[in-house]
Order: C-alpha cells, then structure tokens, then sequence
C-alpha cells in the first residue's frame, strides 16, 4: 500500500492529438484546444508516494478512474514535460546552495566520522 499526501502536479495538454489519445472524439478534443490552448487534466497527475514496505519515496503517474479506483505506476521523465512550472532537471530555487550540498552528502556512503 501507498502512501500520498503531497503536492500534486496535474498534467497539461496541448494539442488535440493528445487529448484523443487518451479517448476523448476529436471534434471535443478540437473544440476544447481552441477554447483553452492549455488544458489540465483532473484525473491524471505526478504525485510522490512513500512505500512502507521498502521504506522508499518515488515520484508516481496516478490516473483517477473513478473515487475508488485508481491507477498507479512509476513516473516516466517524459511526463514531467507536461506539468506546468516544474523542470525536473532544475534545482529549486527556494532550496539553499547549503542545504544541497548536505543532502548530496548525507545521500552519499561515505563515512565522516565512527565515535
């Protein structure tokens, strides 16, 4: 079971040829673009969740059914393209130099010190 309760970023389209193929007609799919040249999908975003088992956090593609029933797989690099606002390969901004540099170092498996 996993585990979520963190942002959300909900998929952008922005071509027809994207909306019809994730089934919608595409006269819709026409009519929608030229109403709204970004559309966001509701039922699709990138959220990351925490497995307890493994003890990991990974970034997952969820696809809403319906209120019960969803779809979970792991997150591919290429859906990120379709978030508004968000470049994976970027760092944040609002994270400091320092608290990068320690995280890269705790991530690492060196030891600094054994008392």
């Amino acid at each position: 079971m996993l585990a979520g309760g963190g942002k959300r970023y909900f998929l952008h389209l922005l071509s027809a040829e994207e909306l019809t193929q994730r089934g919608m007609k595409a006269a819709k799919a026409k009519l929608l673009i030229s109403a709204y040249p970004v559309f966001t999908l509701s039922d699709e975003w990138l959220e990351e969740l925490f497995c307890p088992q493994c003890g990991l956090a990974r970034w997952c593609h969820v696809v809403r059914h319906n209120r019960v029933h969803h779809t979970v797989r792991w997150a591919p690099r290429e859906l990120w393209e379709q978030v508004a606002h968000v470049d994976p390969l970027q760092a944040n901004p609002s994270v400091s130099d320092y608290s990068r540099r320690e995280a890269r170092r705790a991530n690492s498996n060196t030891r600094y010190w054994d008392p």
